[in-house]
């Protein structure tokens, strides 16, 4: 079944293929997540056989929202697909903009709504090997620290979050100094 995922083409949304939309680098919509057990995020590192960005850290999850699905719905879905995650409280922390090259020809130009959700650091994590290579979780500074450090490590997209939006994600009280 092709994934038909919210794209604006000639200034209209319209239901669009997913790797379509990368290939033509259109603006779409997508989500993200951020799990938090105090100052630590869930990571993940996303798996090989990925289209774009195997192996590779990111945020807790992310994807893009079918077709006239809700994306509160959908970072919850995607946290149960990706993460065997489920019963967490997800909290719209706001919507960012980006344009990455994100390889083999691949453009996210992405209109993102972050979540993120509360959780105890003994959180029962269940990754689909499909999606997902590894899990980890890392104090938000230290990973902030490690991505400046070691860019290469990690997706354009969580690269872009905690260089110019962590204000915006975390709140004034995690901002990394």
């Amino acid at each position: 079944m092709t994934e038909m995922v919210p794209a604006w083409v000639e200034g209209r949304l319209m239901p669009v293929e997913k790797l379509e939309a990368h290939q033509r680098g259109l603006r779409h919509m997508a989500i993200s997540v951020f799990v938090m057990a105090g100052e630590a995020v869930l990571i993940q590192r996303r798996a090989a056989g990925k289209y774009h960005t195997p192996g590779l850290w990111a945020n807790t999850c992310c994807t893009h929202p079918r077709w006239g699905e809700e994306t509160a719905d959908c970072a919850v879905r995607r946290l149960r697909e990706e993460l065997g995650i489920t019963g967490l409280v997800t909290v719209f922390a706001d919507r960012v903009e980006y344009r990455a090259d994100v390889g083999n020809g691949l453009i996210e130009h992405e209109v993102v709504d972050i979540f993120v959700a509360e959780a105890p650091s003994d959180l029962p994590v269940n990754p689909d090997p499909e999606e997902v290579w590894e899990t980890r979780w890392v104090d938000l500074t230290d990973l902030a620290r490690e991505v400046k450090e070691h860019p290469e490590r990690f997706t354009p997209w969580l690269r872009i979050y905690l260089a110019e939006h962590m204000e915006r994600i975390f709140g004034k009280l995690r901002v990394v100094q």
